[in-house]
């Protein structure tokens, strides 16, 4: 890429839309095209964010040989589809999560980006999060020692979403747990062995034939003594929205607050004190450091439900445009890349299947894992 601003086009404007504003003041980033299938609503945001470029149609969105990424934000069953159709339209990717939902999606996306030396990033949110980054932090400056084991969560009661998501298996949505537990030793998994417990009601079980509440992971990490443990469930579970991971060193340990918004513990040994998670917004140029803290919407017209939602998912979404643009800009690849995207992606397929074969050891592709 030269060091011309990068000509972005967003797909869906639901969840998608709370990332215009970040790309209009990213110094790298000109906020060029959007894409939503409802005309009317298409135009209300280009009108409200004033993008001239407004597509309906996905297929004619890739034609403009202006586009240089996009960033796709649609339901997860079109991610991969979205993606392998942009890579072949010479179009770098970001997207969010999952990459994709069968393993052979994900094969199809890592063997385009190296063939076409495109970049591919799934724009996962906890890895960039204030938490995340605040351990971070303590691991590299050898606060936390050797990191002996790392668990992480994801629970959320789906009841009510729309329709695509009834009955989803649990792992199949996994990466907000997956990506910190490999992010920060920067492991990939050579292995898992998942159990499923529990049950969800019978009407939601035949659309994915996933019988499931909970479904737990082991994770081997690849040429490491580490092992991770997450622990996924998408309905008829009694529990507080909670994306989280605990971290146990031999120093310093790690633990998420088991209720949202309390602070989080630190313990030095045997010994417990809570800990305020500062913000990192110092880490991003100074146009979308109000991104990480505050609603990205502009003014009260142009509130939207996305809009409200900047400060949510650990003030991750200003972190993860500027790693993706940076990436681009400096010709290096981002975090994740394809095939760590792929490996965090699988992990999650492949547990399901695990679980579905009552606990059954599932190695990871080598696709998904780094060249030596």
């Amino acid at each position: 890429m030269s060091k011309k601003p990068i000509n972005i086009a967003i797909i869906g404007l639901g969840f998608g839309a709370e990332f215009i504003p970040i790309y209009q003041q990213h110094p790298m980033a000109n906020m060029y095209a959007i894409c939503q299938r409802n005309q009317e609503k298409a135009e209300a945001i280009g009108k409200a964010f004033g993008i001239e470029k407004v597509y309906t149609d996905y297929d004619e969105l890739l034609k403009d040989p202006d586009i240089d990424a996009v960033h796709i934000n649609t339901p997860i069953q079109n991610h991969a589809e979205q993606s392998i159709k942009a890579l072949k339209a010479r179009k770098h990717v970001a997207c969010t999560v999952p990459m994709a939902t069968t393993v052979e999606e994900c094969r199809q996306i890592v063997e385009l980006t190296e063939s076409t030396g495109l970049t591919y990033m799934m724009m996962e949110t906890v890895v960039y999060s204030r938490e995340f980054l605040f351990v971070k932090k303590l691991y590299q400056k050898g606060e936390l020692g050797k990191i002996q084991f790392l668990r992480a969560s994801h629970q959320q009661e789906m009841a009510g979403w729309p329709g695509y998501w009834e009955g989803l298996p649990p792992m199949h949505y996994a990466t907000h747990c997956v990506g910190p537990v490999l992010a920060l030793p920067q492991a990939q998994a050579e292995y898992v062995s998942c159990l499923g417990s529990g049950r969800i009601d019978e009407n939601l079980i035949p659309k994915y034939g996933s019988p499931f509440a909970i479904e737990t992971c082991h994770i081997k990490l690849k040429n490491s003594d580490l092992a991770a443990e997450v622990t996924r469930s998408l309905f008829n579970t009694a529990r507080q929205y909670r994306e989280s991971f605990d971290v146990y060193g031999s120093k310093k340990s790690f633990e998420w607050t088991l209720i949202e918004h309390e602070d989080s513990v630190i313990h030095t040994g045997e010994v417990p004190e809570k800990v305020k998670i500062p913000d990192y917004a110092h880490l991003l140029p100074e146009g979308i450091q109000k991104f990480t803290t505050h609603g990205v919407y502009d003014s009260d017209e142009n509130q939207h439900l996305s809009f409200t939602q900047g400060s949510g998912h650990g003030g991750s979404h200003p972190h993860l445009v500027h790693e993706f643009l940076s990436a681009l800009q400096e010709e290096r690849a981002p975090y994740p890349d394809a095939r760590e995207s792929a490996n965090i992606t699988c992990v999650g397929i492949l547990a399901h299947e695990s679980a579905m074969e009552g606990g059954k050891i599932k190695y990871l592709p080598e696709f998904t894992l780094k060249k030596t």
